[in-house]
């Protein structure tokens, strides 16, 4: 388990001056809209603000990690800035390679909920992005681990990464949509869902509970509309684990109503709390399907849940009139 003393630290805020060259990890799969379009619009904004930049482009979603150590290693030699252009999923996987550098980071946001860039206010309308990331100041912002991956938004295992496989094979029929994601999981939760049984170790105490799944959030936006009153625990330095009892499929129609209602937090068959630093043992599994920031993988148990000792040093907008949390 991971040490809980190992919290973040005050790190000293890196200025801008304006003029730092972008390197840009450009994710040309991710979205809905026109993905030539958006870098012509892009590249039109840089060059009228007379900004040097270099553009990465990830054709196959293979070759994301690789391209990302590029532009990091460019950026370091040039003293620039790293952005991430794309949904959820490429914006964690570019900020992994950038956190242990300290370098500055900027988003252009182009997922279907676009939690982590809404949560600071960063459109996803790209003409207002781009702007916003021409006229930024630096925040440090906290980011979970889960056995030392970063993540922005949320972990999960359980029913959760269920979901969003199910989601991804709608999304490539029907398209990159809101109601797309809750179609697939109304059909989701028409199977029954297996339980796992989860032995929980945070500061000294020992749980154990059966549940479909175990979500682990880091972003204020998602927890604040679902209703879960732990939020505030992401101000202190902590995550918020959030898990549902066992039930049935009309009690998950029920609390995916709650959700949508912002009232999640008063069900009686959810549970959650604040942690620094969480390890979870799975019943009967030596590998679980994990989903981080919505992208799957296979993960030996137990998990190790904590904040990083390092924060992300990101790019939001200075002028609070261009906060875009819609």
């Amino acid at each position: 388990m991971p040490d809980a003393a190992a919290s973040p630290q005050a790190e000293p805020i890196a200025t801008l001056s304006g003029n730092e060259p972008l390197f840009i990890v450009f994710n040309a799969g991710s979205g809905s809209d026109d993905a030539a379009e958006t870098r012509r619009k892009i590249e039109q904004r840089l060059d009228e603000a007379g900004r040097v930049y270099t553009i990465f482009t990830v054709d196959r979603p293979k070759h994301l990690p690789q391209i990302a150590e590029m532009a990091v290693a460019r950026a370091r030699q040039a003293d620039g800035v790293v952005v991430a252009v794309g949904g959820d999923g490429t914006l964690n996987a570019v900020a992994a390679t950038v956190l242990p550098t300290g370098l500055p980071f900027g988003i252009l946001p182009r997922g279907t909920f676009n939690y982590f860039g809404r949560t600071y206010g960063i459109s996803r309308e790209t003409d207002e992005a781009v702007a916003s990331l021409l006229d930024a100041r630096i925040e440090p912002v906290q980011v979970g681990l889960l056995d030392g991956r970063p993540f922005l938004v949320n972990a999960s295992l359980g029913l959760y990464p269920q979901l969003l496989e199910d989601r991804e094979v709608y999304k490539q029929m029907l398209g990159r949509r809101r109601w797309v994601a809750l179609l697939s999981a109304l059909v989701t939760l028409m199977r029954t869902p297996a339980q796992l049984t989860l032995e929980l170790l945070s500061h000294g105490q020992h749980q154990v509970l059966r549940t479909p799944t175990l979500v682990v959030g880091n972003n204020s936006l998602q927890l604040e509309q679902i209703g879960i009153p732990e939020v505030a625990h992401l101000e202190e330095g902590r995550l918020v684990a959030m898990l549902a009892k066992p039930v049935g499929t009309l009690a998950l129609y029920g609390l995916l109503l709650m959700g949508a209602m912002g009232r999640l937090g008063d069900a009686s068959r959810v549970i959650s709390f604040g942690f620094e630093a969480l390890t979870v043992r799975v019943r009967g599994r030596r590998r679980i399907k994990v989903a981080m920031d919505g992208e799957i993988h296979w993960a030996r148990t137990p998990l190790h849940f904590s904040v990083s000792p390092k924060r992300l040093q990101l790019l939001v907008p200075r002028d609070t009139s261009r906060l875009d949390r819609s």
